[in-house]
C-alpha cells in the first residue's frame, strides 16, 4: 500500500554516482545526518554504462594491438579475440549491473540510502516517489546537494525512436557484437568505441560532422587516432551527416542511413555519440526558481549561484564545468567540506590542500581517450591558447626517439607536446599521443598546477629507459629553440 512519510536530516543528496557518494561521504564523515536517494543504481553512470565497462572492453583490443606487433610475441598470437570472454570480463567489471557492494559502502559509510526518484520541493525539501508506490517527502537541515549527472544527447532526427539507436549506455553494455555498427560522432564515446567494437569484430563506419576526430584535443593526437582506426579497417567518413534514416524491421532488422552527400549505408546498430545533456528535466527545479533541464551554474564552492541562501548545491556533471568522473569527485570533497562547515557555523577559510575552492576543474582538467593510440591531456591546447590571447612557446618531440617508448614497441608512432608561458616559465598546457601515455599525465598535471619553473624541472630526472625521458627531451627541446632565437636576434642586430 503506498503511503506518504516525512522525513528530517541534515543533508540531502540527489543521486548516488561517484559524485553524490563523495558529497554523502563528507558530510556524513563531518557528524552530519545524510541521505542519499537514488533513481537507478548505486555506484552511478561511470559503475555501469561508461568508466568501468568501457574501459573493460578496451583494454583486450589494445592489449591485442599491442601483442600482435611485438617482436617474437605476433607470432605466437592466433586467432581473434575471444569476444565472449572479453564480454564476460566487462560484466564482471560493471558488477553485473548489481549494485550491492555499493550499499554495502553506503552502509558502513553512515549514509542512510533512499531508493527512488527524487524532486525539488521548495527550500531544502525534496520529495521521493519510491518504487513501491509511497512518497517520502525530505526536510534538510542544512543543504540539498543535486549530483544528477549528464546523459547522452540526441539529435532531433525524425523518427528516432523507431530507430532504436544506441546511446553511450547500449554501447558499453551490448551482449552481442553487432555485424555492422555505425557510430555517429567523433569525440571520445565515438572513438573509443569505434576502437573496442572493431577489435571485437564489427564492421565499423564512423560518420563526423567535422573535418576530424577528437576537435577539442590537438591535431596531431586526432591524426594519429584517426590513422590507427583507418588501419584497423574503420571506414571514417568526415564532413557528412544524417539525411534520413530507417529501421527496416522484420527478419533482416537492419539500419538504412542515407548522408548528406547520397551515400548509403546499412548497419545493424547506430551508436550516437553527440554529447551529453544534464539529467535536470524532472528534478523540481522549478519549485526553486530554475529551468528544468538545464545546467546548474555553481561559484568555486558548487554552490549554485541562481538560488539564494547557500543551500542548494550542483556538483559533477550537472554544473557543467568538467564533465569526468574524477572532476566531479575532486568537486564532491570541496562541496562537502563546504557544507560541513556551513552547518557548524565555520567560516569557509581556505585549509592546506585548497578544500574550499574548486580551480582544478577549471584549469588544469586531466583527461584520457584510452583509443589505439591512446591519447593524454591537461590543459591548455595550442587553439585554446590562440582562443584566449594567450603568447605561449609551443615545443614537439616525436616519443618514437625515446628509448623507454621503443621498448614499449619498437614501431612506435607518438608525439608529445607541451605549451609555455614565455614570460613565467612554466607549462600551461600537455599532449601525449602513444602507447601507454595515460601514464604520463599526472605529472603534467603536477607541472602545470603546481607552476613549477622550467628551471626546477630539469632536476625532476626520468628514470631511463622509460617513456617519462620524453620530459627531458621536451625540455632540452625547448632550451634549444630558445638558443636559436637569442642567436637569430642577435645576427638580425648585426
Amino acid at each position: 500500500m503506498s503511503g506518504v512519510n516525512t522525513q528530517t536530516c541534515d543533508v540531502i543528496v540527489i543521486g548516488a554516482g561517484p559524485t553524490g557518494e563523495n558529497v554523502a561521504d563528507r558530510t556524513a564523515a563531518a557528524g552530519l545526518d545524510t541521505i542519499i536517494v537514488e533513481s537507478e543504481l548505486v555506484g552511478g553512470e561511470c559503475s555501469y554504462w561508461a568508466c568501468q565497462p568501457s574501459k573493460a572492453l578496451l583494454r583486450p583490443a589494445l592489449l591485442y594491438g599491442e601483442a600482435v606487433r611485438f617482436p617474437g610475441v605476433g607470432a605466437a598470437v592466433t586467432g581473434p579475440l575471444d569476444t565472449r570472454a572479453v564480454l564476460e570480463h566487462r560484466d564482471r567489471m560493471a558488477s553485473d549491473w548489481n549494485d550491492h557492494g555499493q550499499v554495502e559502502w553506503v552502509d558502513k559509510a553512515g549514509i542512510s540510502l533512499l531508493r527512488g526518484h527524487g524532486r525539488l520541493d521548495g527550500v531544502r525539501q525534496v520529495t521521493v516517489q519510491t518504487p513501491e508506490g509511497d512518497t517520502v517527502r525530505l526536510r534538510a537541515r542544512h543543504a540539498v546537494a543535486i549530483c544528477t549527472g549528464s546523459r547522452a544527447a540526441l539529435p532531433p532526427l525524425p523518427g528516432l525512436d523507431a530507430l532504436r539507436p544506441w546511446t553511450s549506455r547500449e554501447a558499453t553494455s551490448a551482449s552481442e557484437v553487432p555485424g555492422r555498427l555505425a557510430i555517429v560522432g567523433a569525440g571520445v564515446v565515438a572513438t573509443e568505441m569505434a576502437t573496442a567494437w572493431r577489435a571485437l569484430g564489427s564492421q565499423v563506419t564512423l560518420i563526423a560532422r567535422g573535418a576530424r576526430l577528437l576537435d577539442r584535443m590537438e591535431p596531431f593526437a586526432a591524426d594519429l587516432v584517426a590513422d590507427r582506426l583507418r588501419a584497423a579497417g574503420v571506414d571514417l567518413r568526415f564532413g557528412r551527416t544524417i539525411a534520413t534514416a530507417e529501421r527496416a524491421g522484420g527478419p533482416e532488422d537492419s539500419i538504412h542511413l542515407t548522408l548528406d552527400d547520397g551515400a548509403r549505408i546499412v548497419a545493424d546498430e547506430l551508436l550516437f555519440a553527440t554529447g551529453r545533456a544534464p539529467r535536470t528535466a524532472d528534478i523540481g527545479l522549478d519549485t526553486v526558481g530554475l529551468d528544468a533541464g538545464t545546467w546548474l551554474a555553481t561559484d568555486d564552492t558548487y554552490t549554485v549561484t541562481a538560488v539564494d541562501g547557500e543551500w542548494l548545491y550542483a556538483a559533477g556533471d550537472v554544473n557543467h564545468r568538467a564533465l569526468l568522473t574524477h572532476q566531479g569527485k575532486y568537486q564532491a570533497r570541496i562541496a562537502g567540506a563546504v557544507i560541513a562547515d556551513r552547518a557548524r557555523g565555520h567560516t569557509l577559510e581556505t585549509g592546506p590542500f585548497g578544500r574550499h575552492s574548486g580551480t582544478a576543474d577549471l584549469v588544469a582538467v586531466p583527461q584520457v581517450v584510452f583509443t589505439e593510440p591512446e591519447v593524454a591531456a591537461v590543459g591548455l591546447t595550442a587553439a585554446e591558447a590562440a582562443r584566449q590571447g594567450r603568447a605561449v612557446d609551443i615545443v614537439d618531440y616525436d616519443l618514437g626517439r625515446v628509448a623507454g617508448a621503443v621498448q614499449y614497441d619498437p614501431d612506435y608512432r607518438g608525439r608529445a607536446r607541451v605549451l609555455v608561458d614565455p614570460e613565467r616559465g612554466v607549462l600551461v598546457g600537455a599532449t601525449f599521443a602513444g602507447g601507454g601515455v595515460a601514464e604520463l599525465l599526472h605529472s603534467a598535471t603536477i607541472a602545470i598546477t603546481g607552476e613549477v619553473p622550467l628551471d626546477r624541472l630539469w632536476h625532476a630526472v626520468p628514470a631511463y629507459p622509460t617513456i617519462s625521458e620524453i620530459w627531458l627531451r621536451l625540455l632540452e627541446t625547448y632550451r634549444d629553440q630558445q638558443h636559436s632565437q637569442v642567436q637569430a636576434a642577435g645576427d638580425s642586430a648585426s
